[in-house]
């Protein structure tokens, strides 16, 4: 079988939530099957290290795909063009997008459908982008794969005419770099980061979906009412409307205890984690939520949210709390701080939990896809 790949997100040094998925499941899908060849179109000059195996043939397609209007071009002309020259027998698009114009089959991952949420719109051509050609390419698109079972529904909610028959369910996993670190390990992050302080973190590109700003307003709270000693790391670039974000930040009295790191490493990222006191995640909508996944795998608690995919990955291992409201997320960062027992008795749930996700079972999953893609 000739796989042809969308991999226009695998950059390096710049992958995030769709390209670690892509970087993780395509391993192992090209390593598991060396009888069939996969065609990874790339938008850019790609690393080598993302030909993962020698039945991987990267190929660059024109133009650089940053844009609505180059998502069209890329898609629907160079993508075209590119499926016919390398005789694939199925395209595979990970990231949400795929192509109208070709004949050949398609297996399309769906990581959310947040663009019809209020809280996850982007506005401008992108919002137009997602409107006009997100359910053109579900109905496109032959098999349908999603990251949860909320996403399912969530895409059955927002496009009644999906047939549920065609979607299937792979949930995503952790990288397997994180992972606890020891007492001597902690506090030398902690040295660097935070002055030697305990800390809460936020993992995660900072746009309106992350709640941000609402968690530095509970964590103000829980300053003021309590006089604790942690700090709060946020550790990610600036992404879009972040002024609610950075209006919480100057009218906070605890600057000095709010830390903002932009970018980090991929390296650095599991040792931030896995230092911290307690992994943050309070988001108003996700489609997965990944970084429950690094707390568990870190042994770390987790704090997040009771709305969308996020208790369906937490199950009873995190410590849940209403993400509109600010005083429950006080609340819960508090209960946290403050107990130990509490703590510990996630971690352990944790433990137990992590081992529902694994990527090997996520990549078995898509491959049938691919195939049953190719069959129907």
């Amino acid at each position: 079988m000739r796989i042809a790949v969308n991999v226009r997100v695998l950059l390096k040094n710049k992958l995030e939530g769709v390209g670690w998925y892509e970087h993780e499941i395509l391993r192992r899908m090209a390593l598991a099957h060396p009888e069939d060849t996969f065609i990874f179109f790339f938008d850019r000059p790609f690393d080598p290290s993302f030909v993962f195996a020698k039945n991987v043939e990267p190929v660059v397609l024109f133009p650089q795909a940053r844009h609505p209007f180059l998502f069209v071009w890329w898609f629907e002309w160079s993508v075209v063009r590119a499926l016919k020259r390398h005789k694939a027998d199925v395209f595979l698009s990970p990231d949400n997008f795929c192509s109208l114009r070709t004949d050949v089959p398609t297996c399309l991952v769906l990581h959310d459908v947040g663009w019809t949420h209020p809280e996850s719109r982007v506005g401008g051509l992108m919002q137009w982008y997602y409107d006009f050609f997100a359910p053109k390419f579900l109905q496109k698109a032959t098999r349908i794969v999603t990251v949860s079972h909320f996403v399912k529904q969530d895409a059955l909610r927002a496009y009644p005419f999906l047939n549920a028959e065609k979607i299937a369910v792979a949930h995503n996993a952790c990288r397997s770099d994180f992972k606890p670190l020891s007492d001597f390990e902690k506090n030398a992050v902690k040295a660097q980061y935070t002055e030697g302080s305990s800390f809460f973190i936020f993992v995660g590109a900072v746009h309106p979906r992350k709640n941000v700003h609402r968690l530095i307003e509970a964590f103000s709270l829980l300053k003021k009412r309590t006089n604790s000693r942690e700090k709060l790391l946020i550790v990610g670039r600036f992404g879009w409307k972040t002024g609610d974000v950075k209006a919480a930040f100057e009218a906070s009295d605890y600057q000095k205890d709010i830390i903002f790191t932009g970018y980090v490493a991929n390296e650095e990222v599991p040792k931030l984690v896995a230092s911290a006191l307690a992994v943050t995640y309070v988001s108003l909508s996700e489609g997965f939520g990944i970084p429950i996944l690094e707390g568990f795998n870190c042994d770390v608690p987790v704090l997040t949210s009771t709305t969308t995919s996020m208790p369906e990955v937490a199950a009873d291992a995190a410590l849940l709390v209403n993400p509109e409201s600010i005083q429950d997320i006080a609340n819960g960062l508090e209960r946290l701080a403050f107990n130990a027992d509490l703590r510990a008795d996630l971690i352990e749930k944790g433990q137990l939990r992590r081992s529902d996700f694994d990527w090997n079972k996520a990549a078995a999953i898509l491959y049938d896809n691919v195939q049953a893609t190719l069959r129907a």
